[in-house]
């Protein structure tokens, strides 16, 4: 059996050809008839979605597939994803699904299932539903005209996860000037009434959604715009949130981006220094910069490294060892909140709470740690060539001959875009010119053998 859910418990392809409506509808009844039998009672399932224009056709086959089978259909609108896993507790859901596909463009969607305590499904449900979906469809019943599932608009959806959020939020932050670009994705309005809501004064970029905007020259995948507003508002910083909302990137007074182990070192420096951080301990990942892992050290903070470079490995190893901070490397971080999803506005103001208790300037914090150069080059390859680049042997050399050429000062390594046919090639080290040289080279290599073309993506 093909595999269905990704390490986030999440499907995602091209919109209506990958991700087809037929896909999302059996994938609606799979879990409505699962849950049913599981908990014994009809199950009750909320879906939340970002703005791409193929969100309200995926959630329609979602619902038709949901009540078909005799489950409840629970709307929230539009909303970021963290916002889903917490609703899905509030509302004592069964289960959550969200409809995004993050920062990727807006040809591209995705389902991602919560678990009714927020969390991703267990192994079990979950391998039950994909055997449902791939092998049996026509093992999940119709439900008879009398027990059909009901739908039901959930209004208070966007100001019952604002709240949560404010309540997690201390400091007094009400002489904040900032700028957020939402993407015009999930979060467009709930960032408005969040960040408000904190007293601050913000300008918001980026909020007029229409279906094919949606991380389009912007949010976190440009920061150019953000860094720009800011220093034309005089603002003390800028916020810069993704399609679904789940990750936050930064630029400060000078509208400078802030790499994201910056915004983890300023994090883990002073919640230590708050005595707030548990077991003076960060999660961290294989992606997590070179550098970070040193300065750490240096600092008497311990890094604790995930077994893998998704959100859900990260949340495994905080949850096991009661950590309360952890991130990927790409703007996702995690508070050891219940439910513990990245949440890229609850990221933000933790850094703002930094920022107006310490008293000091986004740089100033930002600088307490410089990570090493890095490059990135992404190649996009042949989509029947997805999930290959490990078997190929002229790759895997190339990593392998310039892995023992960067020892001890660097390292290269490749990851593979679950949703995209996309390939990023990522070096770093000590010395930036020969970290692009192989990085150069083993995007090279991957070109030659799997790839359409090629394209520098380069941060120094």
């Amino acid at each position: 059996m093909g595999r269905l859910f990704g390490a986030d418990g999440a499907v995602k392809g091209e919109a209506l050809n990958d991700l087809s409506c037929e896909l999302a509808m059996t994938i609606g009844r799979a879990c409505a008839y699962e849950l049913a039998k599981r908990n014994h009672r009809r199950a009750k399932i909320l879906i939340g979605k970002d703005t791409r224009s193929s969100c309200k056709i995926l959630e329609s086959a979602l619902i038709a597939g949901i009540c078909s089978a005799g489950g409840d259909a629970d709307l929230l609108g539009v909303v970021p994803t963290p916002a889903v896993a917490y609703l899905t507790v509030k509302y004592g859901a069964d289960a959550g699904i969200m409809v995004s596909a993050s920062h990727n463009s807006y040809e591209f969607n995705g389902i991602r299932i919560f678990s009714a305590s927020g969390d991703k499904l267990n192994d079990a449900v979950e391998s039950e539903i994909e055997r449902l979906v791939l092998e049996a469809p026509d093992e999940i019943p119709n439900a008879s005209p009398e027990n059909l599932g009901d739908i039901l608009n959930e209004k208070n959806a966007e100001w019952d996860y604002v709240r949560y959020l404010l309540r997690d939020i201390q400091a007094d932050l009400g002489r904040l000037r900032i700028v957020v670009d939402c993407a015009n994705g999930a979060a467009y309005e709930t960032a408005v009434k969040f960040f408000r809501g904190l007293g601050i004064t913000a300008k918001f970029l980026n909020v007029e959604p229409n279906g094919v905007n949606i991380n389009e020259d912007c949010g976190t995948e440009d920061l150019t715009a953000l860094g720009k507003a800011v220093v034309d508002s005089r603002a003390h910083c800028g916020i810069a949130l993704d399609g679904d909302g789940s990750r936050c990137l930064m630029v400060d007074e000078k509208g400078e981006p802030i790499d994201p182990d910056r915004m983890l070192a300023a994090l883990a420096y002073f919640m230590k220094q708050d005595k707030t951080l548990s077991a003076n301990t960060c999660v961290v990942t294989r992606a997590t910069n070179l550098g970070f892992f040193r300065w750490a050290k240096d600092n008497g903070i311990v890094t604790s490294t995930a077994s893998g470079v998704s959100e859900r490995s990260i949340h495994e190893r905080m949850t096991t060892d009661g950590y309360n901070l952890g991130a990927d490397g790409s703007g996702r971080f995690l508070f050891g909140k219940v439910p513990d999803t990245a949440d890229g506005e609850l990221a933000a103001a933790k850094m703002l709470e930094v920022m107006a208790k310490s008293g000091r300037k986004l740089s100033e914090i930002a600088g307490i740690f410089t990570p090493y150069p890095t490059i990135d080059v992404d190649v996009k390859i042949r989509h029947e060539c997805k999930n290959m680049w490990e078997s190929v042997p002229e790759i895997t050399e190339m990593l392998e001959y310039c892995s023992e050429k960067l020892a001890g000062d660097g390292r290269i390594y490749i990851r593979e875009s679950t949703v995209e046919p996309l390939i990023r090639v990522t070096a770093e080290g000590r010395d930036e010119e020969i970290i692009y040289q192989y990085a150069q080279a083993a995007a090279q290599t991957v070109a030659e053998h799997i790839g359409e073309q090629e394209t520098d993506n380069e941060n120094g």
